[in-house]
């Protein structure tokens, strides 16, 4: 069999590398330029690729295509090739062929990252053999080529998840399903919905699956669906004065690093999940006291003059804003903006109103947050640097306040991606510090 893969990228790279460990015929194709590191694996290895084009006569010789999840499936190369009745798949649905290993694969709008994070070290701290990859860091397929693990902890997107065919969690985690990335689904909710679900659809009764009864999208979604699999609704965050309480198990949140409502139910998910594995008491209780979160995700930064500057660069869209707000407990310098999605802020006005004393833009064009808040917020100022926005920041923080990087938008304005917008604000903070 000849396998063509489309991107080289993270998955496309690490599936390349799997399908010739497995003794497949390996062609990498990718229409951009290909990374540096990418393109010196793929010639360390061998395996003949092409850049800057897609050649489809050698594309049309392949017996199956993996595709990067970044490739939507309207692409006209794409349609060509399922009408030549040529499978398109996944990375992650290639590399579950090869592994018997339980895998635990956790999805969401919100909150994948932390809860995938969150699981892998619990799993980690009781001992067992363990790797964490999919939508972060390492591709599923890389994690097989680099060794063999019991378990495997997935981050999966809904592009990833598009591409699937038999690919099985034994465990899926279902964690909010709010409006992103709707371009790519047609502008439908419901089909954005659909994609999120495919977690669940080739698992069997002796599997699990843990998502939120509160979601109004998922309660929605299964109203009228007999699900095969076996269910853990998570109806109700069980959280007071630093003790959560997960089935018949309470644990001690003080040394925790995770902070807020939302954070607790992630926390739940997890539990739930190893809890299902059989992770004793005490193992869960080490995780949580020594989990360090992700950076970007409601990161503290620095102390200065009695402020506290906190980081949630990753906060792209209005309801991780709205989990960023509630987590809040004192009055907040909100540093907010960047490319707009079309953000519909009445979604959080109230919240804004009661916990935030000054907002400071951080955009090319504030002018949606502006409209949103004028005559709401007393004070609304305009940067287009971090090291500004800390600075009329200051002028409006007392102590006891908190600054919070927020932005409920993309970075692309003035930043490469949300990354690089946090990494900045985290620099402009801490020289801030030193100086003083």
């Amino acid at each position: 069999m000849k396998i063509v893969i489309l991107g080289a990228g993270e998955s496309g790279v690490g599936a390349a590398l799997l399908a010739q460990e497995k003794g497949f015929e390996v062609f990498v194709s990718d229409r951009g330029i290909i990374k540096a590191e990418f393109k010196s694996e793929l010639e360390e290895a061998k395996i003949p690729y092409e850049e800057l084009q897609h050649t489809e006569s050698k594309i049309f010789e392949a017996s199956e295509i993996i595709k990067s999840p970044g490739i939507p499936d309207k692409v006209v190369l794409i349609k060509e090739l399922k009408q030549r009745g040529i499978p398109v798949i996944s990375e992650i649905e290639f590399a579950a062929r090869f592994t018997n290993a339980t895998i635990i694969g956790i999805t969401g709008s919100n909150g994948k990252t932390t809860t995938t994070k969150l699981i892998f070290h619990l799993l980690k701290t009781a001992g067992l053999n363990v790797a964490v990859g999919g939508n972060i860091g390492t591709s599923f397929a890389r994690l097989l080529v680099e060794g063999n693990h019991d378990y495997y902890v997935l981050e999966l997107s809904s592009f990833q998840l598009d591409g699937i065919q038999s690919f099985r969690p034994d465990i899926s985690v279902l964690l909010n399903i709010t409006p992103d990335h709707l371009d790519r689904y047609d502008y439908k909710m419901e089909n954005y919905v659909y994609s999120k679900f495919r977690i669940i659809e080739n698992q069997k009764d002796k599997d699990l699956f843990i998502y939120s009864g509160f979601d109004e999208n998922i309660k929605t979604y299964l109203q009228d669906k007999q699900l095969k699999v076996k269910e853990i609704p998570v109806n109700e965050v069980f959280y007071k004065k630093n003790k959560l309480t997960v089935a018949v198990s309470e644990f001690d949140t003080t040394k925790c690093s995770l902070k807020g409502q939302h954070n607790m139910f992630n926390a739940t998910c997890a539990i739930h999940a190893v809890q299902a594995i059989g992770v004793d008491e005490k193992f869960i209780q080490q995780g949580l006291d020594t989990f360090i979160n992700a950076p970007h995700r409601l990161e503290y930064v620095a102390t200065i003059d009695g402020v506290e500057f906190i980081n949630d660069s990753k906060a792209t869209n209005v309801d991780a804003v709205f989990y960023a707000l509630s987590a809040m407990e004192k009055p907040v310098i909100w540093v907010v903006g960047g490319v707009d999605k079309g953000n519909d802020y009445k979604a959080i006005e109230s919240l804004v109103l009661e916990k935030v004393k000054a907002i400071v833009c951080l955009g090319v064009d504030n002018t949606p947050i502006i409209e949103a808040f004028k005559g709401k917020i007393e004070i609304i100022e305009e940067t287009q640097s971090c090291k500004d926005a800390i600075k009329i920041s200051q002028q409006y923080a007392h102590v006891g306040d908190v600054v919070l990087l927020s932005p409920a938008c993309a970075s692309f304005d003035l930043f490469k991606n949300y990354i690089d917008r946090g990494d900045q604000f985290k620099t402009a903070v801490l020289e801030k510090k030193t100086k003083d």
